[in-house]
C-alpha cells in the first residue's frame, strides 16, 4: 500500500472519566450477575473498556457506525476494521466511583500483505491512572482489512463438541447481549447489531460477537478460578464468533497462570494467557 501514516506515530490524547458503578453493574447483570457493586469496590477486570466513550454526532460517523476516520486514528482507506488483540499489565486496582485519566499514544502503524490481502495494523498504548497512580498499561492492536467477498467468511458449525478444559462456561451470544455490550461501550459498529449490514455489506454470515466481550469473559473465568492476583492478560482474535451458536469460554491452569480460549464448534475464536503475581 502507498499510504503513509508515519505522521500519526507518536500522536497522543488524554481523556478523563469517572468509573460510575452503574455501567459496570449493567454489564455484570447482562452476563448473569445478580449482586451489584458499590462505589469503592474494585473495578472488574477489563471493565475499563466501558468508559472513555468517543461519542460523535451523526455527521462524525462513518457508514459502518464507527467514528469517521482521521481523528485520533489514521484515515486508513481499507474498509473493515476490527480489534485484533492486546496486552495488558495490571499495576494497581481501579475503584468504582473514582476519576481516572487515560493517556493514549499511537505506537506504530504497519502495512502488510497476506493471504487475505492488504492489511494495516495500528498499535495504540493506553495508560490508565487513578488515585493510586498508574493502574493499567495496555497495548491495543487494531487491524484494517480489504472487503470480503460474499461467502468468504464461513459460519460456525455447532458439532455438539464440548471442549476438554478444566474450566468451562457456556454463553448464548444472542442479539440482546450483543446490543447491550455495544451500548455499554458506545460501540456503533453495525456488524454487532445490524444483521442486514453485517451480512450484505461486510459479508459475515451472522452478527459478530465483540472481541472485547470475549476477552472480558475470559478474564472473568480466570479471576473465578485462580487464587492469585492477575498481573497480565494477553489476548488474540483467531476467528470471528457469531450470534446464534453457543460460545464455550474455556481455560486450563498452568505454572504461571492460565491458558484461555473461546470456541464455537471446533473453531477457536480467541486465545489468551494470564499470569499471576
Amino acid at each position: 500500500m502507498s499510504e503513509d501514516f508515519s505522521a500519526w506515530v507518536g500522536k497522543s490524547e488524554e481523556l478523563v472519566d469517572v468509573l460510575e458503578p452503574g455501567r459496570s453493574n449493567a454489564l455484570r447483570a447482562a452476563l448473569g450477575e445478580t449482586e451489584a457493586l458499590a462505589a469503592g469496590a474494585e473495578l472488574p477486570l477489563l471493565h475499563h473498556w466501558l468508559y472513555f466513550w468517543n461519542v460523535q454526532p451523526p455527521a462524525g460517523l462513518g457508514v459502518d457506525g464507527h467514528p469517521a476516520k482521521g481523528g485520533f486514528l489514521p484515515p486508513v482507506s481499507l474498509p473493515r476494521r476490527m480489534w485484533a488483540g492486546g496486552r495488558l499489565t495490571f499495576h494497581a486496582p481501579l475503584l468504582l466511583g473514582e476519576s481516572v485519566t487515560r493517556t493514549s499514544t499511537i505506537l506504530k502503524v504497519e502495512a502488510k500483505s497476506g493471504k487475505s490481502g492488504n492489511l494495516v495494523f495500528v498499535t495504540v498504548e493506553h495508560r490508565l491512572a487513578g488515585a493510586q497512580g498508574l493502574a493499567i498499561t495496555e497495548e491495543q492492536d487494531i487491524v484494517y482489512r480489504e472487503p470480503a467477498a460474499a461467502g468468504a467468511i464461513p459460519g460456525p458449525a455447532d458439532t455438539g463438541e464440548v471442549p476438554a478444559a478444566a474450566w468451562r462456561r457456556e454463553i448464548a451470544p444472542d442479539p440482546v447481549l450483543l446490543f447491550r455490550y455495544s451500548a455499554l461501550t458506545m460501540n456503533g459498529h453495525r456488524i454487532h447489531y445490524d444483521r442486514p449490514y453485517a451480512m450484505n455489506e461486510e459479508a459475515y454470515p451472522a452478527l459478530v460477537v465483540h472481541g472485547p466481550l470475549q476477552a472480558t469473559l475470559l478474564a472473568d473465568l480466570a479471576v473465578r478460578n485462580l487464587g492469585g492476583k492477575i498481573a497480565t492478560f494477553d489476548f488474540r482474535g483467531m476467528s470471528p464468533a457469531f450470534d446464534g451458536t453457543r460460545l464455550h469460554v474455556c481455560g486450563d491452569a498452568n505454572e504461571t497462570g492460565a491458558s484461555l480460549w473461546t470456541q464455537q464448534g471446533a473453531t477457536r475464536n480467541m486465545t489468551a494467557t494470564v499470569t499471576c503475581d
